[in-house]
């Protein structure tokens, strides 16, 4: 899945808090607005069962501001492989129609330590996905995450994203200050395996808030916090100054 935002740790014992998180949305804005981020997806096409498509072949005839890419998924029926194209135009309207990302104003008490129990053994748990007409999708989910909020106990649930934790959340500023379907958030490990940071400032609209060809998944019930996550990104702001939530 691209998501457009990086997850590297820089050495936190000489960086300040707030100046990270403000090069964190640059560098969140770079990321989306290149050749290959999440604005510049303009269309996600699946090869019939059993074939895999040629991505230099589909790329002649293109404009030179065209990438064209392969990925790949689980037939939910099959269970079959399924392969596919991605086209990435780098002059695509969305990214001429986009201005920036609105988040909320930095506030150090969003970022939150907790435990981490790993779960030995591939334990999949299943995602609904927004594209898929309230189908589910069974993602690796490694460990539980377990943290009290505002006085309440939550065991969350974070696939595995290419080796890192992702968590898919959902609170109530869903669909009113923030992107309606919930938001990403990568989970920073420590140096204590048994501890996570969970930083809310860097939580980000998932990349199906930015094109319709992506299928995201959906947090899980046990994912959903009961009172608003005032931290990290809102919605997508377009120059005339509306909001781009799809």
């Amino acid at each position: 899945m691209s998501t457009a935002v990086s997850h590297s740790s820089p050495d936190r014992s000489s960086v300040d808090p707030a100046e990270e998180w403000d090069a964190w949305r640059a560098e969140r804005h770079c990321a989306l607005t290149s050749p290959t981020g999440n604005l510049a997806l303009v269309e996600t096409r699946w090869a019939p069962a059993g074939e895999v498509p040629d991505a230099e072949q589909a790329r002649e005839g293109l404009p030179d501001t065209v990438t064209v890419t392969t990925l790949r998924r689980t037939d939910m029926v099959t269970g079959e492989p399924e392969h596919g194209l991605r086209f990435w135009d780098a002059d695509a309207p969305a990214i001429r129609a986009f201005d920036r990302v609105d988040a909320f104003a930095y506030d150090p008490a969003w970022v939150l330590e907790a435990s981490y129990t790993p779960v030995p053994g591939a334990r999949r748990i299943a995602f609904e996905h927004i594209r898929d007409n309230g189908g589910s999708r069974d993602l690796v989910v490694p460990g539980d995450i377990t943290l009290t909020v505002d006085g309440r106990a939550y065991t969350l649930s974070a696939f595995d994203d290419d080796g890192t934790l992702l968590l898919v959340f959902g609170d109530p500023t869903n669909g009113d200050t923030t992107y309606g379907a919930g938001r990403f958030l990568f989970v920073r490990r420590t140096d204590d395996e048994s501890r996570v940071v969970l930083d809310f400032n860097q939580a980000f609209v998932p990349p199906c808030g930015f094109s319709d060809q992506y299928n995201c998944p959906m947090p899980p019930r046990q994912n959903r916090f009961h009172l608003p996550v005032e931290a990290g990104e809102k919605l997508p702001v377009l120059r005339d100054g509306s909001d781009a939530q799809h």
